[in-house]
This record gives structure tokens, sequence and C-alpha cells, in this order.
């Protein structure tokens, strides 16, 4: 039996945590990451998972939310990630969010206390060593330019690139909590929540108004290389969104529907903006989907027109980074190899995933697939009907364009029940239109609890012989 370690370059949540399979395993692995020798533009630590836009892993509903039940597909499968989630999970209402600082510690630290994980500091600039014989890439969104550039040699394609955002983080006791009041929407406690969760900033149509020529009008930074990068929809900046239309903002982040604010509760806001509670502490909230591009000086000035930021002072401010990934469906194979060096798995976003759990979970299966290799174990690809299975196979088989039969339209997703196969009808049929929705949900989350299980259980079966 070969117990050559495997290499997995990248400490975020995906390399985290293909890592730690790896090794639960029983195999050697080496976890190379290249902060703090080399820097990124966002990162501000050495810590492994480090979370540098939210610190929401959403929903964590696993009956009617497919990112919920991504949660507990990891959490079956002995997820690392999600171990250190919930153990430093802050009140969100129905989501999961995490102090990103213990969370970060906690990883590293079980990471680097693993008898099986040797970690080294330094960029992997180029490919591989021809000698390591299992790696797995999960350099995610900030993929270093030499090693991007070795991966596009080899496979011939060039990597596909868009913006992704972060939102700003607000001094708690900045806010001004006479004017913002506690609620979460709909009143929503979710488990790890009151049911009022979030700050709420509420606007009138003239402060909304005001709000979005302000946005249009302020100065954003400029990436001319990157001229005619396309967004990606889940992390829009909110001045994109503002330049789609004057609605676009109170239709999507500053949504009021499901908030009522108590000092005024017969009057409805026209827009209100969300902060979530960042860190254990509570001292820390950031701004709910206001990922943007504005320069620092502008955000400052025009987020404090918003009600309740008026005197607010930012730990953070928003920023924008590139964002790299693969056109996997052609490039990867079922097991998330390169097919043009098979020695090659990747995982995270550089495969065309998107969001925190999707990434991680991505790097779950990347190292599960390396050290069943390793062992010589048969391990099947999880089944089409689970969480899993339906990442994966969006990542290694995409989306033929309806425009152009049989060529790839492949673009960045997150779970959703979407991906997945349909359930049989008939047990919905006859129920109320407002009723089959959640119904459908529920009968997709229990089949795929179900199927994976089985799946998880086959895996142990066949290590076990």
């Amino acid at each position: 039996m070969n117990k050559a370690p495997i290499h997995v370059i990248g400490g975020g949540l995906a390399g985290s945590e293909a890592a730690w399979q790896i090794a639960e395993a029983g195999v050697p692995v080496v976890l190379h990451e290249m902060r703090p020798v080399r820097e990124t533009p966002v990162h501000k630590t050495d810590g492994f998972a480090e979370l540098v836009c939210s610190n929401s892993f959403r929903s964590d509903d696993a009956e009617t939310n497919a990112v919920g039940l991504l949660h507990e597909e990891m959490r079956r499968a002995g997820s690392l990630i999600m171990r250190m989630g919930d153990a430093h999970r802050l009140p969100a209402g129905a989501a999961l969010a995490v102090d990103r600082d213990g969370f970060s510690a906690a990883v590293s630290e079980a990471l680097r206390s693993h008898p099986l994980v040797t970690v080294e500091r330094g960029e992997i600039a180029g490919l591989p060593p021809a000698e390591w014989d299992s790696v797995i890439v999960a350099t995610g969104p900030l993929t270093s330019p030499a090693l991007a550039d070795a991966i596009a040699r080899t496979t011939g394609e060039e990597s596909l690139a868009f913006f992704d955002a972060i939102a700003p983080i607000v001094h708690y006791d900045t806010i001004d909590r006479d004017i913002v009041w506690a609620q979460s929407r709909y009143d929503k406690a979710g488990p790890g929540g009151t049911g009022a969760d979030y700050l709420n900033c509420p606007m009138d149509k003239a402060q909304y108004d005001a709000f979005v020529d302000a946005v249009l009008a302020g100065e954003k930074t400029a990436f001319h290389e990157w001229e005619g990068t396309p967004y990606f929809d889940g992390c829009l900046p909110i001045e994109v969104m503002a330049e789609r239309g004057r609605e676009t903002l109170r239709h999507g982040p500053m949504k009021p529907v499901g908030l009522t604010n108590p000092r005024n509760p017969t009057v409805k806001s026209y827009a209100i903006v969300q902060l979530r509670q960042d860190n254990a502490l509570g001292t820390l909230w950031n701004m709910v989907g206001f990922q943007t591009k504005l320069k620092y000086a502008e955000q400052v000035r025009i987020f404090r027109m918003i009600p309740g930021l008026g005197n607010a002072e930012f730990a953070r401010l928003g920023g924008l980074h590139r964002n790299t990934f693969l056109n996997s469906p052609k490039l990867l194979d079922g097991t998330l190899r390169l097919r043009a060096m098979p020695r090659l798995r990747f995982a995270g976003q550089i495969t065309g995933c998107e969001g925190y759990v999707e990434s991680a979970s991505v790097g779950l299966m990347a190292g599960r697939f390396a050290a069943a290799e390793r062992l010589g174990v048969a391990l099947d690809a999880p089944p089409a009907t689970t969480a899993f299975g339906a990442l994966l196979n969006h990542i290694t088989g995409g989306h033929i364009s309806a425009d152009e039969p049989g060529k790839r339209s492949f673009q960045p997703m997150n779970v959703n029940f979407g991906l997945f196969p349909p359930i049989d009808e008939t047990s919905v049929a006859k129920l109320k239109h407002a009723e089959r929705g959640l119904a459908r949900k529920r009968a997709l989350s229990a089949r795929a609890l179900r199927d994976f299980d089985a799946w998880v259980g086959n895996r142990a079966s066949e290590a076990a012989e």
C-alpha cells in the first residue's frame, strides 16, 4: 500500500477540509499555504479557513433549503469546517453565522495538531513537482499568477474570471440604536438565533432615492485590465445592482419585507439596510449584501447617509478582488481530476462552485477521492440526488447554452434545488400551490439524506474490507 503523502495546495476552506478528510482516512497529507510568505489582497491573517467576505454560511435549514441540506450532509461526512462552524456559531436567525477569528483559529489548531498533517508555508510557483503523484489544488479565488498561468498552459484553456466583492464591517458602538431596531425577517429565530438577530436601518423614499443617487455618482475603483469581466449574480456590488434599475436594491439587499419598525409600526419602510453580527463579542456588525467597489472615502461618505449609520466607524471597508475558475466540465473528470494531468485534482471555488460551504464540500469530496485512490479503495461519486452529487454534477457536467446547442456555458453556482433530479410529483400533486413548493423541498431533502447516508455507509464498508 502506497502511503506517500498527498499534497494539498491552499489553506482556505476547501483545502483545509480536503486535508482533514485525507488525514482522517489514515493517509499522510502535506498542506501548503503561501501566507504569510506571500500575502493576498484580502487576507488579514495566516490562519487556515480565514473568512474574507461574509461570516455567514447562509441557511442552516436542512429541510427546505439546499444550503442547509448541504450543511447536514457535511456534518454526516465528518466535516471539520462544519464542526468548527457549529462550535463558533453566532446568532443569525435561520442562518449559520460564525465568529470568524475563533472559527479560523480552531480549524488551524485541529490541522496543526493532527499527527498525519504536515504544514508547509510558501508559494507553489508553477505546477507542483513531478514527484508529487497526488495533488489537490484548492487555491481559491486568489490563485497565484504563476500557478494560474501554469494551469492555463497545461489545459490549453484560459481561466475565466469575475469580480468577488467584500462587504463593510461597522463598529457596534457607533450605530445609533435610537434609529435602528433588532429583528430577523418575519421574526424567524432559526437554530442559532432569537428572532431579533439583525439590526435594521429604515429608509423612506426620499432617503432611498438620495442614497441610490449617491451610489450611482460615487467614485469607483477601476481595474482596467479586467474590463468586461462578468460579475457573479450572487455577490453583485451594490453599485452594479443600482445601475440595473433604481428599484433593484430595494428588491435585493435593501428589501423591507418581513420587517416592522417598532417606533413607527403603521408606516412601512421604503427600504431597509440590515446589519448582522460579525464576531462573538458583538462588537462588529457587517452590512448584509453591501459588497462594493466604491473607493474608501466614498464608502464612508455614502454609507453614513444610511439612517442609524450617521456616525458609523468602519472596522473594514468594502473591497473587490478577482476570482478565477476553470472550465471544469471540459477540464475535470467525475472525481475532480484534471484530464490533461490526472495527478492533479481541484477543489473549492476554482472549480466553479460558489459559497463557503459549497467550496468546503468540494474540498471534502476531493479529499475523499484522493484518499480512496491512495488506499486502493473504490469510491463512487455521491448520488446525484444528494446535495454533494448535485453540486459535483454541476461542476463536472455544466450547462448547455440554449442559443448555441452543444456549447458549454459554465458559470459559478451556489447549491440549489434546481440542480437536483426532480421527485415523483404524485406525493405533492394534491396539495395547494402554496404548500406544494415546501412539500417538494422536504421530499428532495429527505431523499437526499437517505441516499447520502447510504453513500457514506457504503464507503465505510468498502474501507473496512
